[in-house]
């Protein structure tokens, strides 16, 4: 099976960290990062999108595990951003831990 491209999540993540640095009125990611609950509303959003993912891997619902698991990996994203962790950091300890 041929490696998968897995790009966008730098992509989705370049755009997280731009929205951080360059607010835009109306955006979603804004609305998270700069919300009056602070950290707590991105957690909020990672715990739902967490409980969401399983209870679909529990009905085996193939797609909505694809689904759901997309919302969970974005808010993630997000999360990682305000925490200004850097993608390359979760690589460097994922290597760590298969090496």
């Amino acid at each position: 099976m041929p490696d998968t491209e897995l790009s966008i999540l730098n992509e989705i993540y370049d755009v997280i960290l731009d929205r951080k640095n360059n607010p835009v009125d109306g955006s979603y990611v804004c609305s998270l990062l700069n919300h009056r609950k602070g950290m707590d509303k991105i957690l909020e959003k990672v715990g739902e999108e967490a409980v969401e993912v399983i209870l679909a891997a529990k009905n085996k619902d193939h797609d909505e595990i694809i689904y759901e698991s997309s919302d969970l990996i974005f808010h993630l994203l997000v999360m990682l951003v305000a925490n200004d962790v850097k993608l390359d950091d979760l690589v460097l300890e994922l290597q760590k831990r298969r090496g």
